[in-house]
């Protein structure tokens, strides 16, 4: 007696278009805002409001996330966490990239954290010139814009 023969992987695999990522969704969607936390640069803090807390994103390397976080329920006090960006809740993330209306994914202590929808943001950035120390806030509005250094 012959086994039928299975399909190959290629065969059964298929394309996801792009607008149903997360990536492509931010793209497609210019009514979403949000900030791109790798063009920020360090010491620039992210205060971020969500449905249920209240977060303060001091970035220490923007480019890969690091940063002290504080605020909400596991954040009592500062933690060095790595912020990895914003999802719906489920596995597709938009890296380095925080969005309103999306939830904030946070690892911390070998935890991941998810918090609650994004409501606002708001970036905060340091100007370190040489003999002064400038702060910019800047409310967003509207599209990623990160501050003027």
């Amino acid at each position: 007696m012959r086994l039928p023969e299975r399909p190959s992987v290629e065969k059964t695999m298929y394309t996801v278009p792009r607008y149903c990522d997360l990536e492509g969704f931010a793209e497609i969607n210019p009514l979403l805002e949000g900030v791109t936390v790798t063009a920020l640069e360090a010491c620039d803090t992210i205060h971020v409001r969500t449905r249920n807390n209240d977060y303060e994103i001091f970035l220490l390397n923007p480019k890969s996330g690091l940063a002290l976080v504080h605020g909400g329920e596991y954040f009592a006090e500062p933690v060095e966490a790595t912020v990895s960006g914003s999802t719906f809740g489920g596995c597709m993330l938009k890296a380095g990239w925080l969005g309103v209306g999306l939830q904030m994914e946070i690892y911390a202590n070998g935890q991941r954290t998810v918090t609650s929808p994004i409501q606002s943001l708001r970036v905060e950035c340091v100007d370190f010139g040489p003999d002064q120390l400038d702060s910019v806030e800047s409310e967003l509005v509207g599209k990623s814009a990160p501050c003027d250094h």
